[in-house]
C-alpha cells in the first residue's frame, strides 16, 4: 500500500520505528540527489559518533539490581539506611548520518550539509549538544546548511529561530536551507502543516551553479514503501506521538479510506 497521507506521515514519527526511517531516509535523499550532481559533485553520506549516557532518547544496556536491608540482628534496634536501588547504564558511542555534498573540482570540499533531525538532536544531552556544536561550525564557514526536520516533539534546534520561522506561518514539520553569503541571517524556510504535502526545495551548490531540487515527499514515500511501514504502524491504535483530536480524527478518516480503497481493489 502507497503512503497513507498527503505529507508527512506522523505514525513515522514513533521512537521504536525513527531510526530506521532517519537512516533510510538520508540514503534515499542522497540516492534522488546524486544523478542531478554529477558529474562535479558528489552526495556522500556521512556520520558523527558522540558519546551518550543515560538520556531520555538513546536506549543503552541498563542492568537494574536491586537489594534488601538485611534482616535485623540481635534483641538491639539499629538503624539501618533504606536500600538503593543501582542501575548501571553504560556509556555508548551514537552514531548519525547526513548527507554531505563533495566538490571535486575543488579536491572533495564540503559545500554543502543537509541534516535530517532525530529525537536525540531536540532534547537536552549530548546529541543536542553535539548537533548545535556541529551547527554552529557550519553557520561560521562557507558550507550550506539545510536542515529537515519532521518530528514534531521535541525542542526548536533547527538555524533559524523559532520566533521567527511562526511569525511567517504555524507549522508542524519544518525544512530550514541556511546559504554561505556574507551575511547568514538570510533562511529559506518551508513549514508545513501535518495535511500538507511536504516541499521541493532547493538545494545550494558551490558559487554560481544553479541549485538542485531535492522532492522531500518523494524521499519519504520511498521510505514507507521500502520499509513496508504499511504493515507496521499501528494505524489501529492513536498517534505516538500524540496528535490533537482534530488531526488524529482527520487520520483516522485518511486511514479508513486507505483501507477501504485497498479491500475494494
Amino acid at each position: 500500500m502507497s503512503m497513507i497521507f498527503p505529507g508527512m506521515d506522523p505514525y513515522l514519527e514513533s521512537p521504536l520505528l525513527w531510526s530506521g526511517v532517519h537512516s533510510r531516509i538520508i540514503i534515499y535523499i542522497a540516492d534522488a540527489l546524486q544523478p542531478l550532481l554529477r558529474p562535479r559533485y558528489i552526495a556522500s553520506v556521512e556520520e558523527r559518533v558522540y558519546l551518550a549516557g543515560p538520556d531520555r532518547d538513546v536506549i543503552p544496556d541498563v542492568r537494574v539490581h536491586h537489594r534488601r536491608p538485611d534482616a535485623l540482628r540481635g534483641a538491639v534496634a539499629v538503624a539501618e539506611r533504606d536500600a538503593p536501588v543501582l542501575v548501571h547504564s553504560p556509556s555508548r558511542d551514537v552514531h548519525e548520518t547526513y548527507i554531505a555534498i563533495l566538490d571535486r573540482q575543488s579536491g572533495e570540499r564540503v559545500v554543502t550539509v543537509i541534516e535530517v533531525l532525530s529525537p536525540t538532536n531536540k532534547y537536552a544531552g549530548p546529541g543536542r549538544t553535539s548537533y548545535l556544536a556541529k551547527q554552529e561550525e557550519i553557520l561560521r564557514g562557507p558550507v550550506h546548511l539545510v536542515e529537515i526536520d519532521l518530528l514534531r516533539t521535541g525542542t526548536h534546534v533547527l538555524a533559524v529561530p523559532e520566533y521567527a520561522a511562526r511569525r511567517e506561518a504555524e507549522y508542524d514539520y519544518l525544512v530550514c536551507v541556511n546559504r554561505a553569503k556574507e551575511s547568514r541571517d538570510i533562511y529559506e524556510i518551508y513549514p508545513r502543516r501535518l495535511r500538507e504535502r511536504l516541499p521541493r526545495l532547493g538545494v545550494p551548490l558551490a558559487e554560481s551553479d544553479p541549485d538542485v531540487v531535492l522532492d522531500l515527499q518523494a524521499a519519504v514515500a520511498k521510505v514507507y514503501e521500502a520499509g513496508s511501514y504499511a504493515d507496521r504502524l499501528h494505524y489501529d491504535q492513536p498517534c505516538v506521538p500524540s496528535l490533537s483530536a482534530d488531526d488524529q480524527t482527520w487520520a483516522d478518516q485518511q486511514i479508513a479510506a486507505a483501507r477501504q480503497n485497498t479491500n475494494g481493489a
